[in-house]
């Protein structure tokens, strides 16, 4: 993962929680069927328009609802590069983060309107929105969570630290 990121802005309201970003009765699919059903609660064409590097922006406490992680998951399939929003659910968050997903709490983020094009710098704390030149911040990940985010997720930050250390032990 760049610690720079660029792609349009999807905007979202408040409260969207995980069955609106992936409905449950989609759950027995995987791939690009699972991904064509990602938002369409609030959006149905999203799935079909969403393109990689892509960067949604949602209103108050984005992801709430289930503890299913199949919700940051799918829209990391998606091509989701980030999502900013004021606050997230708290496990929402954490899957996100686990999966490899920057999740960004921005206090500004309801200055971002739809299609807005967005440079999220990651190691700064700075989204700057080329579209309006405006630039908001975050508070920027530790470099424990960074280490998460830039191997892809947990699963594989620990397997790469794992092999490394056996590697250092032979």
């Amino acid at each position: 993962m760049n610690a720079i990121l660029q792609g349009r802005g999807w905007k979202f309201g408040d409260n969207v929680d995980t069955d609106v970003i992936i409905p449950g009765q989609y759950l027995k699919f995987s791939g690009a069927e699972l991904v064509a059903h990602v938002m369409e609660g609030v959006d149905p064409t999203f799935g079909r328009k969403v393109q990689a590097g892509d960067i949604i922006v949602a209103g108050k406490n984005f992801g709430c609802g289930s503890s299913r992680e199949t919700a940051p998951g799918v829209l990391k399939d998606a091509g989701i590069a980030a999502v900013i929003a004021p606050f997230f659910a708290r496990i929402f968050y954490r899957n996100a983060i686990n999966l490899g997903l920057p999740v960004l709490e921005c206090a500004d983020a309801g200055r971002i309107d739809q299609e807005d094009v967005l440079e999220v710098r990651l190691m700064e704390g700075a989204i700057v929105n080329l579209t309006k030149s405006e630039q908001y911040t975050f508070r920027p990940f530790p470099q424990n969570v960074m280490d998460i985010l830039q191997a892809g997720g947990l699963v594989k930050y620990l397997e790469s630290r794992f092999a490394n250390e056996g590697d250092a032990a032979r």
